[in-house]
């Protein structure tokens, strides 16, 4: 492709390219003289699973990737221990190296679900960052003021809202733009709050005598909720190592507001056929958007099985082929021979204890054969097979066991 024809491509859901006239630029460069971007991005491992809130920006790495880029997964060691103050109303407590070692090696593997593994350049910021000597530390610090950090958005609401700011958060955005001279980072990616970060690379690199990097920006994706971001705090996320079902099932509950966004973040589909597939029927698109997303992280064969027990189940109301059974033991009853339906709920795994069980109920979250419950205070005998419901999506067939003792599935 022509250096114009990269940015096309790279150019799709990118939220802001700083500037874009110097990457279109690079990559003329890079064509003229064979010599590829060095793109970098950079994750703190702060838990063990990745989703797909963090596949935008990996998806976008992948795009550089396939267009012949170098790209670098620079592992914050050494940045997750200080904690990154982004977006944030507090600080973030530190995590321990053994949280961080464990967390840093499943990201590294969830990655190569998206990322050519062969083609992946993949580094600890450790390696230079913790071997700095205080001077350096000092000498790093001295290009900025304290008035320009504070320019920082969450920092200035924390400091109008005399909220605490530690000094160890200012540190971190020192960190990030150190990576960048380090590795001579071409092109940066990040979040849009990772803004601020990419921008000081693009200052220390300047005083460090190298071309400023591109600051590339990519959008946050809105979690399940459609409000706030996705993260795993919220709840309201989807893993990228779910099974298909649990994912092809989550996507079917996104509100239609968000389709557009996530066909373009998080699907290779081109505009002409988004823009034909959301001219449809409303919630066709959501079946087609769910199964691109199950199939990229699966197979086709796996999001065709998982669109077909979704249908059986909400579209033509039928219960699933794979309905666990449970059988309850003559001991779990009472001396009328029934049991409280909120414990078999939690028998059966479809609450957390009495008091979740309740909730639920009293929510009108829990059928029984199909009618809805409101009764906390309901009992049942189990004389033949009885399906229980939670929700939309859980099930459990329930009948009197054979043998005294525990609940045994």
């Amino acid at each position: 492709m022509t250096a114009e024809q990269q940015l096309q491509v790279l150019r799709r859901g990118a939220a802001e390219i700083v500037p874009e006239a110097d990457l279109l630029a690079r990559l003329k460069s890079a064509d003229s003289n064979g010599r590829p971007l060095r793109v970098k991005l950079g994750v703190d491992p702060t838990a063990p699973d990745l989703h797909l809130g963090h596949s935008v920006v990996l998806r976008k790495l992948r795009d550089f990737q396939r267009l012949g880029h170098e790209v670098i997964l620079v592992i914050g060691d050494f940045t997750a221990a200080i904690g990154d103050p982004s977006g944030r109303s507090q600080t973030r407590p530190p995590l321990a190296e053994a949280e961080i070692r464990a967390a840093a090696d499943s990201y590294q593997q969830q990655c190569y679900r998206i990322l050519d593994r062969e083609r992946t350049e993949v580094v600890y910021n450790s390696r230079w960052l913790g071997a700095m000597r205080f001077a350096d530390v000092v000498r790093l610090t001295s290009h900025y003021t304290v008035a320009r950090l504070l320019e920082r958005d969450d920092f200035a609401k924390r400091f109008a809202a005399h909220q605490p700011i530690s000094v160890h958060e200012f540190l971190y955005s020192f960190c990030q733009a150190q990576d960048s001279v380090e590795l001579q980072a071409d092109v940066e990616l990040g979040g849009s709050d990772q803004l601020f970060n990419i921008l000081m690379g693009r200052d220390l690199q300047r005083e460090a005598g190298q071309p400023p990097q591109v600051a590339f920006i990519l959008p946050i994706l809105p979690g399940l909720d459609g409000v706030q971001k996705m993260s795993k705090s919220l709840g309201n996320t989807i893993g990228i190592t779910e099974p298909p079902q649990p994912m092809f099932d989550k996507l079917m509950s996104l509100s239609d507001a968000l389709m557009p966004e996530y066909f373009r973040l998080l699907t290779d589909l081109d505009e002409p056929e988004i823009t034909s597939i959301l001219a449809g029927h409303p919630l066709e698109a959501k079946k087609r958007l769910a199964a691109a997303i199950v199939s990229e992280y699966h197979d086709a064969e796996a999001a065709a099985a998982a669109r077909a027990r979704w249908e059986q189940v909400f579209s033509r109301r039928q219960l699933p082929d794979d309905l666990p059974t449970l059988e309850v033991a003559a001991g779990q009853f009472n001396e009328a021979g029934r049991l409280w339906l909120p414990r078999l709920m939690t028998l059966a795994g479809l609450a957390g204890g009495s008091r979740e069980a309740r909730r639920l109920i009293e929510q009108g979250a829990v059928q029984v054969d199909g009618a809805r419950i409101s009764d906390v205070n309901t009992e049942l005998t189990l004389e033949r097979d009885t399906v229980v419901q939670v929700g939309r999506r859980r099930f459990v067939r329930a009948r009197r066991g054979s043998r005294a003792g525990s609940a045994e599935r």
